[in-house]
């Protein structure tokens, strides 16, 4: 997989300060696949964490869709369990099909202003991440999320949630799991990373669906160390993070690209 990233060091996530996370993804399981590890650490330290799922994950397994997601939907509760998340809202849009619009942006920033959160996370809109191609559900939620960090923050933008009383909301952080450019890096190793195998392992018949699926137990401590050789400890999670709150890079700083966005810049 072409990537312009190198492996050069990362610095940690200033997430000491981290009151409330969002992760908005398409499906069930879609946080669990690394960044749950990262979830556990956070809510560990106090972190409020809340999941929005954009769709039920209906078309993910060989089961007749309304069974499938109710199956999901249980899996992704006993997931969020075991990492302290006791906030999960799963939406209805097709799972497979997940379109880009305005209904899908309005959704999220209904949440974003409804949890008010400092942090949102999601995934990434790449068509090449860190596991190869990417599905379509993902780069739409991942862009979707983007649009709605700034629609959240718009009292212009969906008058209507105002009207329904969600005031404009402004997000500090965005983070983006599976970037190929990641700029910082979370420390997961051992309770964190544990509970994190633990939220994939929730998801036991869908995993049991996919052939050949490997462990948990094994790929992710195994995606974990690759991880963390890039933050110097043993297992890591690594995002690209935005800091809206920091000034906006100069466009052709010659000292920012000598630098190199993967050594820490947050602005991205």
């Amino acid at each position: 997989m072409e990537t312009t990233d190198t492996p050069s060091s990362l610095p940690p996530l200033p997430d000491q300060d981290f009151r409330k996370v969002l992760c908005v993804v398409a499906h069930p399981d879609d946080v669990e696949y690394g960044t749950s590890s990262a979830v556990a650490k956070w809510t560990s330290q106090g972190t409020e964490v809340a999941y929005l799922l954009l769709t039920r994950g209906e078309a993910g397994m060989p089961n007749p869709p309304e069974e499938t997601a109710r199956i999901r939907h249980a899996e992704q509760e006993a997931a969020c369990a075991a990492v302290g998340v006791s906030s999960l809202e799963v939406l209805h849009h097709p799972d497979g099909v997940l379109q880009p619009g305005l209904e899908l942006r309005r959704d999220i920033a209904r949440a974003i202003r409804t949890h008010q959160p400092d942090v949102v996370l999601t995934g990434s809109w790449e068509v090449e991440f860190v596991a190869g191609l990417n599905q379509a559900d993902h780069r739409v939620a991942g862009l979707a999320t983007v649009d709605a960090v700034r629609d959240a923050d718009n009292p212009w933008v969906f008058p209507d949630l105002v009207d329904e009383g969600h005031p404009p909301h402004r997000v500090r952080w965005l983070l983006v799991g599976g970037h190929t450019r990641p700029t910082h890096g979370v420390d997961v190793t051992g309770e964190p990373l544990r509970r994190g195998v633990a939220s994939l392992e929730a998801h036991g018949e869908y995993l049991g669906a996919i052939e050949g699926h490997p462990p948990p137990a094994v790929i992710l401590p195994m995606v974990a160390a690759m991880g963390g050789k890039r933050l110097g400890v043993e297992h890591a999670v690594l995002f690209r993070a935005w800091d809206f709150f920091a000034p906006p890079p100069l466009l052709g700083d010659p000292s920012r690209e000598a630098a190199g966005e993967a050594a820490g810049d947050t602005a991205g």
